[in-house]
Formats: structure tokens, sequence, C-alpha cells
């Protein structure tokens, strides 16, 4: 109730009267009279006016599940919402709630996660009211080795939802990394459950961490742009990380995390889609080249059998990186067995 009442007045461009509230949810005035009160509580700015009703003039930075939901347009992805205050993993609450007979699509947030890990074991504390922390849970019907292409699938959804929300050039370094004028603001991590017996997949749950508003508190503490950059992200973090607050600098405010969700989840079910048609990438494909910020630039491949260098010359339709080498020959790069470090631009 709290979700479609937020969507109501959001959408309106009048005021909504208490009795048009009343008839539509089907509950007394009193009721509806406590809700906008819980929701003025938590954040929302909800003018009331006597003969006219309410009108929501500004919301929260909230990713509680009600004002997520007020945001979802989508059809499957993030319909389903679950949120804690802190967590010490959303892809760990994620796999719960698929274990209980979650649906497809079924996403969990969280406002502060204490235990977060990455690709190799990578692990980080994550601080409170300023990232999008969620795991999305699927439930394909396809084979296991298809499975290691939705992380590429989410990275391409959240660069083409940044770009779409803040205007801002988001970029991917191969396989998954989304980065921001060359610094990286987005990390994902993809993992399957498998039935013992019948080898299919069970489900999948792909975790996303995205650093929005991290730096604002330091910045309105400081005046200053650099203090905030570098108390935030210190020593060589300041030329690897970023955020998207301190990326946009002075042109815009605090940017919405729900939104944010809302386009990221909008973007992968349309990718996810393009992608069940063909079981690999080749529908994406010229999306994804065309936000490689790896493509047609050196890099150097370090593979366990012995180090390379060559050109990126973008994925294939099964998500191995292509790397052009000196004598002209081309050789498939495969995420998770070797890395890759640009010789210019962007370094991990």
């Amino acid at each position: 109730m709290k979700a479609e009442m937020i969507r109501i007045l959001r959408e309106s461009k009048e005021y909504i009267s208490g009795q048009e509230l009343c008839d539509r949810f089907e509950v007394s005035r009193t009721a509806i009279w406590k809700i906008i009160n819980q929701l003025k509580e938590e954040g929302y700015v909800i003018e009331a006016k006597q003969n006219r009703g309410y009108r929501l003039l500004e919301s929260p930075d909230s990713m509680e599940a009600y004002e997520l939901e007020s945001r979802m347009c989508t059809k499957w992805a993030g319909r389903n919402i679950s949120h804690k205050k802190e967590t010490g993993s959303t892809n760990i609450d994620c796999k719960q709630l698929a274990a209980a007979g979650a649906a497809h699509g079924t996403l969990a947030v969280a406002d502060a996660q204490m235990s977060g890990r990455g690709r190799r074991g990578k692990s980080w504390q994550s601080p409170a009211g300023e990232s999008v922390y969620m795991s999305l849970l699927c439930r394909p019907d396809f084979p296991p080795d298809k499975a290691p292409m939705l992380t590429l699938v989410m990275g391409l959804s959240v660069a083409e939802a940044v770009k779409q929300y803040t205007g801002l050039p988001a970029e991917i370094k191969w396989p998954n990394d989304v980065v921001v004028n060359g610094k990286k603001i987005c990390g994902i991590l993809t993992e399957m459950e498998m039935g013992l017996e019948t080898k299919e997949i069970q489900y999948l749950v792909i975790g996303v961490g995205i650093n929005v508003n991290n730096g604002r508190r330091k910045m309105q503490e400081s005046g200053s742009w650099e203090e905030a950059a570098e108390e935030t992200f210190p020593g060589e973090l300041r030329d690897k990380a970023t955020s998207l607050f301190l990326e946009q600098g002075e042109k815009e405010g605090k940017i919405s995390r729900a939104v944010l969700v809302r386009y990221v989840m909008e973007a992968f079910e349309r990718n996810y889609e393009l992608f069940s048609k063909t079981l690999d990438l080749s529908l994406l494909m010229e999306s994804y080249n065309g936000c490689l910020v790896n493509k047609d630039a050196g890099v150097k491949v370090l593979d366990p059998k012995g180090e390379y260098t060559g050109v990126a010359r973008g994925i294939d339709k099964g998500g191995d990186l292509l790397v052009e080498r000196e004598n002209g020959e081309v050789k498939k790069v495969y995420s998770g067995e070797v890395s890759v470090r640009g010789i210019y631009g962007y370094a991990q």
C-alpha cells in the first residue's frame, strides 16, 4: 500500500484528496492519515492542504522496498524486493531467498553491506546510505555453461543505466567492471547453484555494488571536492575508484539510488531477454563493444602460460576478449583464467 500510494502521489501533477485515496485503497481517512505521517517521518516531503488534499514535493534517497517498488516499471526484474538496513552480504541474502522458493527476478537490497565479496575472494565493508548494494535472483532454463555470460549482461546493463540516468560516460573494463573517466564505480559477482543430481541450474545470484553518493557527506563537511575525493578514496584508490557523485561534480546534487536501481533493472530485463533468444551475446555484442574501454587499446594479458601484449578488438558472442598480437594472431582471453590490464588509460 505504501509503494502504491507513493507512486500515485509522485505521478500526480495535482493534489490528491484524502477521499480519493480512501476510495482507491478502500480504507478509512484515519488509515490514510497514518500512512502519510509515516512517510513524512521517513523523509518524504508531503504538502497537505485543506479541501485540496496531498501533494508529494520530495522523496528521500531511500532503498526501502516500498520506495523501490514505487519506481519499478519492469515486468519481472526487481518486482519482488527484500530490504535490510544492514547485512553481511546481499548475495547470501538472495541465496536464502532462493532456497525458500523466491521467484525469478527477486531483488535483495541493503543500505550497508559488512562482508561484501568480489572476484578472487576480495572482501570489503560498505558504508551505509551512499551506495547501491543489491543481488538479483535468476532462475534460467539454459545450460550451466551459458551462465557466466550473464555477468557481462549485467555489466552492460549497469553502464547503460548510469549513462541514461546521469549522463556520465560509463564504460566497461572487460569483463564486468564499470568505470567512469577511467575509475571503477561498480563491481559484479555472479554465483550459481546447481542440482546435485540433475546438474541443471537451480538459480543464479548476480551481486552488484555501485558507488553512488560516496563523498557527498565529506563534501558537505569540508566544502572541497578534492578533500572529499581524497578522504573517500584515499591513497592508491584515488586513481582507481570513484563515485557517481564525485564524477558528476558541481553540476548536480544527490543522485537517487532508487532511480538508478530502476534503470539498472529495466536495462537488465531488456538485455536478458535478448540474451535468452540466442543464449549468447550476439545480439548484445555491438552495445557491449561500444561501451568497452579496452577496445582498440593496448593491453597486457597476464596468462599463467606467459604474459603477452596486444590490442583488444572487442568481445565475441561468447564474451571472450579478442586480443590481436603483433604478429596478427587473434587470441581469445577467457574471463576468470587471466587478467587484462590496460597499458594506456585505465589500469587495475
